[in-house]
């Protein structure tokens, strides 16, 4: 009953097809939104979240507060989280500044400036996720963003507001769903606008998001978890049925899948998900996201990497006689972790990979969640009068075939 074949078209639908079905309900809460700011947040929160609220911003006198609710080991854990996050995505910043003279009189290189002010959705409801609040804020801390904003559905736990603390983040607003992303997008008389929103969260946070890209930028549509495994029959079947567990318990709209060649370790994976099941504490949960979970049956290794990089995963396990060989084939995935002592959880927590990834078969062309996210480049030139002189007929002929006379004027009156 937990465990079936799949095909790779039906995944590919089931994990595509919900975002429409919200689309009218979240340009609503928009439209409430822009006409009539902080009131509509207001309401909506009391009318979805059942809360009744005085204001939005959480001061700093309650996010200090919340240390004495948190035990001392959880604290310590999100401390060495964070320097784990940090140290991996210090790896990524790139240059402030680069200038490579390319020929004599003609340098160019890139100039990389941190955006201004962003916005991190932090999602609530049936869990804290304080690991995500570390994952989208300190990337953004890395890359030098001056204000980092976060906004979460109340009421917030304080393990949560521990996280943002540690994390370093400017401003903390109680409001999450829609109007959350409405708020960072567009701005009320509490929240100012932000350039860019990150963060997973539900079909109407990310529906808001990809209908408010005119207003902000986004880093790509992150929906409910998933994962995709390769594995052949030298794969430990516990550790398999682990790590489909682990997704599905995120959500009933979690899903997992098995590409494997061996259709014993399907059966044996299928038979230890029945045995692991049986007493874990989100079963009910966990029963809801297999109902849409499974594996295929692939010809060979081969074709499995094949069938994986069409259904691109978020998170890819791979778990092979030859995992690198396995990994030299994969094209499309959110993050990838190898070997049988790789779980996802490493990711998700403390290995200082970003656990903010692109979901229902995104990762085919976004990436991961990372520093470049919170960075622009700007494009930088330096031509000197030889410069000029070398590249200064071709610029002049094609100007002129344009029909863009003065274009080429403006070099030719240089070199007069």
């Amino acid at each position: 009953m937990f465990w079936q074949p799949l095909s790779v078209e039906s995944w590919i639908g089931m994990r595509r097809g919900s975002l429409s079905d919200v689309k009218d309900t979240v340009n609503t809460i928009i439209e409430d939104v822009k006409t009539n700011g902080d009131a509509a947040l207001f309401a909506l929160t009391e009318k979805f979240d059942h809360q009744k609220l005085d204001s939005f911003r959480i001061p700093q006198e309650e996010i200090d507060a919340a240390y004495d609710q948190v035990a001392p080991e959880l604290v310590q854990a999100l401390i060495e989280a964070e320097a784990r996050i940090t140290q991996f995505h210090e790896l990524q910043k790139s240059k402030t500044l680069w200038l490579e003279e390319t020929e004599p009189g003609i340098t160019l290189g890139v100039k990389t400036t941190p955006l201004d002010r962003v916005g991190a959705y932090i999602p609530g409801g049936r869990a804290a996720y304080p690991s995500t609040v570390l994952m989208t804020t300190v990337a953004a801390r890395v890359a030098g963003v001056p204000e980092i904003v976060v906004c979460t559905p109340p009421p917030v736990n304080p393990l949560t507001l521990v996280a943002l603390d540690i994390a370093g983040v400017d401003e903390a607003y109680q409001v999450g769903g829609a109007q959350a992303v409405a708020a960072m997008a567009l701005g009320t008389e509490t929240i100012r606008p932000v350039q860019k929103i990150v963060g997973p969260g539900n079909v109407f946070v990310t529906q808001a998001k990809m209908m408010l890209r005119e207003y902000a930028d986004i880093d790509f549509p992150a929906g409910p978890s998933e994962i995709g495994i390769i594995a052949d029959s030298s794969a430990e079947p516990a550790f398999v049925a682990a790590d489909v567990l682990a997704q599905a318990e995120h959500d009933p709209n979690a899903a997992c899948v098995l590409v494997t060649d061996s259709e014993r370790l399907a059966a044996d994976v299928g038979e230890e998900i029945a045995v692991q099941i049986a007493t874990a504490p989100r079963r009910e949960i966990m029963e809801k996201a297999l109902a849409h979970s499974g594996y295929v049956i692939a010809e060979d290794m081969e074709d499995a990497v094949l069938l994986m990089n069409r259904i691109a995963p978020e998170h890819l396990s791979i778990q092979t006689a030859d995992p690198l060989a396995t990994l030299s084939g994969i094209r499309h995935a959110g993050s990838i972790f190898i070997g049988p002592y790789t779980p996802v959880a490493c990711g998700d927590y403390a290995s200082g990979t970003n656990h903010v990834l692109p979901t229902a078969g995104y990762a085919k062309s976004y990436s991961a969640l990372d520093v470049n996210h919170f960075m622009k480049r700007s494009q930088v030139q330096i031509v000197t009068r030889e410069g000029l002189e070398t590249i200064g007929d071709v610029i002049e002929t094609l100007a002129t075939a344009e029909g863009l006379a003065a274009h080429a004027n403006s070099v030719r009156v240089r070199r007069e």
